[in-house]
């Protein structure tokens, strides 16, 4: 059923277990560091303003509330610095707009359109999935939902990436039909065209009347009452 959960790990927990995983790393590599260094957990205790308790506390993973803050000035201690960056992993939870969008696009497309929600990236222990995939014989199209358009270009880029991944001939961005995605398609103008050839009301009619598109489009999609057939 659209917009039911996965039945993969959902994103909050994925990042509970992602976090205390890397709690664990930096953990075992500031105890290790310090051994190798030759320093007493009382020694960088001293040096953080904290008690040899808290110190041994950390080391032994009890601490799980250790901050980003307190874990770099630990690792400064030891001669290391901490580095934190964030990429791509999964969509994350989507909103009811979005639900509510992919829902209007599902109604709109010919019923013998195979419809699939939550279509993972095929590659081993990536976490990206498609927001939707529709599939006749002789061709697959992704589809990603996107309600709010702030970054078009870093969407772009997001996109591609998971349609270069993915064992799929195209991909169409949906987009809600609302004045600031307008004016944002409108302020991009023609610089995504190479990527997305098909006009919207072209590629929204193909699907509808169950044909390929041709290639990757940006459908606009309003409200029921808005939908062209």
């Amino acid at each position: 059923m659209l917009g039911a959960m996965s039945a993969r790990e959902r994103p909050a927990d994925r990042g509970s277990r992602r976090g205390r995983e890397l709690l664990r790393e930096l953990i075992r590599e500031s105890r290790d560091a310090r051994i190798g260094a030759g320093l007493s957990q009382q020694l960088v205790a001293k040096a953080m303003d904290r008690s040899d308790a808290w110190v041994s506390w950390t080391e032994s993973g009890a601490n799980r509330s250790l901050s980003i803050e307190d874990a770099s000035r630990l690792l400064a201690c030891v001669g290391l610095d901490l580095s934190v960056r964030a990429y791509p992993a999964g969509r994350g939870i989507r909103d009811e707009a979005q639900l509510a969008l992919l829902a209007n696009l599902k109604t709109l497309v010919e019923p013998r359109w195979e419809w699939r929600t939550e279509v993972p990236v095929p590659l081993v222990g990536d976490l990206r999935a498609w927001d939707a995939v529709l599939s006749r014989p002789g061709v697959s199209i992704a589809v990603e939902a996107e309600t709010r358009l702030r970054d078009l270009q870093a969407v772009d880029r997001r996109v591609m990436l998971k349609l270069r991944d993915s064992n799929l001939d195209r991909v169409i961005i949906l987009v809600a039909n609302t004045r600031t995605n307008r004016s944002t398609l409108r302020d991009v103008g023609d610089a995504l065209r190479a990527n997305y050839p098909v006009p919207s009301g072209e590629a929204l009619k193909a699907l509808v009347r169950g044909r390929d598109p041709g290639a990757n489009a940006i459908i606009v999609l309003g409200r029921p009452r808005d939908r062209q057939r």
